[in-house]
């Protein structure tokens, strides 16, 4: 698979200590839930980054429960702590499955990458599909969110981030939501051609 990456703004050094910092800014799906920290996908996609010889330090920036609007509220405070050179943006799974209303989900996000892009930080979008069983009108308004915001601000998109682990058993807990050992690692896999040529593009940029 081929990713277009076109970062419009941003600052491309790297850390004093040598690492490009990237904050994953999420939820459970991100920060681990059921699992060890060493298991979350933070961790094991900055394991496939440094194998591949990317200096990458991933912030887990992952609170199981949050949604698109409490990631919202949680970013001016980790731009500050964390100072990240890149945001992976990976909410929204919260959200659909309360069946929250869709245009504050959209308008929340749009907060998030004016906030970034205000900032002067590049983002990526991890997308996000709302369960099959919400009805055709839901589903069809919710999956546009992030397409559209990924072209609103010309950020690069990963269509769907549980790509190959949403609704399989052997992938998932026994809850059947939230990815075990082995759907992380599916993850990571999957995602980690896209956010390496994001990270190579912007280490190319700033040289």
């Amino acid at each position: 698979m081929l990713y277009l990456v076109c970062l419009p703004f941003g600052n491309t050094a790297k850390a004093d200590d040598g690492y490009f910092r990237i904050l994953v800014l999420g939820d459970s799906l991100t920060s681990g839930y059921g699992l060890k920290q060493n298991e979350a996908y933070p961790a094991v996609l900055e394991s496939i980054l440094h194998r591949y010889g990317y200096p990458a330090r991933i912030i887990n920036g992952g609170v199981s429960g949050d949604t698109m609007r409490a990631g919202l509220r949680r970013l001016p405070f980790h731009l500050r702590q964390d100072n990240p050179h890149l945001v992976i943006v990976a909410l929204g799974a919260n959200d659909a499955l309360r069946a929250l209303d869709i245009n504050a989900t959209r308008k929340h996000l749009d907060e998030i990458l004016t906030i970034l892009q205000d900032n002067d930080t590049p983002a990526a979008l991890m997308g996000m599909k709302a369960p099959r069983n919400m009805g055709e009108a839901y589903i069809r308004a919710f999956d546009s969110i992030y397409p559209e915001m990924a072209q609103k601000y010309n950020v690069p998109l990963y269509p769907f981030f549980l790509e190959g682990v949403a609704m399989v058993p052997q992938l998932n807990l026994r809850d059947g939501v939230h990815p075990n050992a082995r759907g992380v690692q599916t993850m990571a896999t999957n995602t980690a051609p896209f956010v390496m040529s994001i990270v190579h593009h912007m280490l190319s940029e700033g040289q």
